[in-house]
C-alpha cells in the first residue's frame, strides 16, 4: 500500500485535495491524524478543542505508528491530510516511509482567512516554517518531496493534479476534479468549526485574491514570505 502525506498550513485547499483524493477508488484518506495529539501538548485554544481532544487518540507517536503498520494491497493507496505545525514533541521519523506532498499558499493569503479564527496567529500557526524544516530534511536524504502551490492548483486543476499524480506513480483519475456537495464520512470531527466552504462546493473553486492585509499583521507577512519564497520555488507549474 502506497502512505502518502501532505503537509500543509492552515486556511489552505488541503480539505478540498483530501475530498479529491477520497473520489478515487483506491484511495482511502485521513483527516489530520495528528490534530490531537497537537491540541495536547500545545493546549492550542482552537474552536472544538475539548470534543477534539475526548473523541481522537492524542498520543502522535501511536497514531503514526498505527497507521504505517497498516496492511494493504499493493495497488491501493492512503493519504493522510496532515498539518505542519502537528508535528511537535513527537518522532517524526516516520515521514522517511511516506510518500510527501507540501502544499503552500501565498501567506497573505492564509494570513487574511486565518486570522478570523485565530487572531493572534503567529508563524508558527501558519506551519510554513515547519514545512520548509521537513521539506529539506527529506531532500537532504533523497526522499520524494513535492511541492503543489494552491495558486497554480486552483487555476488549472486537472493539469496540476495531473502532474502530481504522475510525480506520485499513480494513474491520474477525472473522479477527482469533483465530488458531492457536504461532508464525507472521513472528516474528523472538528469539520463544522473549519470546512464550511469545502461543504457548499462540488469541485475546486477558481483563485481568488484575498483584500489586502490589515498593517497589524505585516510583521507576521514578513515573518512568512521567506519560507514561502523558498518552498515556492519547487513548486509544480503548469508548463513545468
Amino acid at each position: 500500500m502506497k502512505k502518502i502525506c501532505m503537509w500543509s498550513g492552515p486556511r489552505n485547499i488541503s480539505t478540498a485535495i483530501m475530498y479529491s483524493f477520497a473520489q478515487r477508488d483506491d484511495t482511502v484518506v485521513i483527516d489530520e491524524p495528528l490534530y490531537g495529539h497537537y491540541l495536547r501538548v500545545t493546549n492550542a485554544d482552537h474552536p472544538g478543542r475539548e470534543e477534539v481532544i475526548e473523541q481522537v487518540d492524542c498520543d502522535g507517536n501511536r497514531v503514526m505508528r498505527s497507521i504505517l503498520d497498516m496492511k494493504g494491497p499493493k495497488n491501493k493507496i492512503l493519504f493522510m491530510k496532515q498539518m505542519s505545525h502537528h508535528l511537535q514533541k513527537m518522532n517524526q521519523d516516520f515521514v522517511f516511509e511516506t510518500e510527501n506532498i507540501f502544499l503552500i499558499r501565498d501567506p497573505k493569503d492564509v494570513i487574511a482567512s486565518l486570522t478570523i479564527q485565530l487572531p493572534h496567529a503567529n508563524l508558527r500557526d501558519t506551519g510554513l516554517d515547519l514545512q520548509w524544516r521537513l521539506f529539506k530534511d527529506l531532500r537532504s536524504r533523497n526522499s520524494h518531496a513535492i511541492v503543489i502551490d494552491s495558486k497554480e492548483l486552483l487555476n488549472d486543476p486537472k493539469n496540476i493534479l495531473s502532474k502530481l499524480c504522475e510525480r506520485l506513480s499513480i494513474p491520474y483519475s477525472e473522479s477527482m476534479l469533483s465530488w458531492d456537495k457536504g461532508p464525507i464520512k472521513e472528516d474528523g470531527v472538528w469539520a463544522k468549526y473549519w470546512y464550511k466552504s469545502v461543504h457548499d462546493s462540488e469541485g475546486f473553486l477558481p483563485y481568488k485574491a484575498k483584500p489586502l492585509l490589515a498593517e497589524k499583521f505585516l510583521n507576521l507577512l514578513d515573518e512568512c514570505q521567506p519560507y514561502y519564497d523558498k518552498l515556492n520555488k519547487y513548486a509544480l507549474r503548469k508548463d513545468s
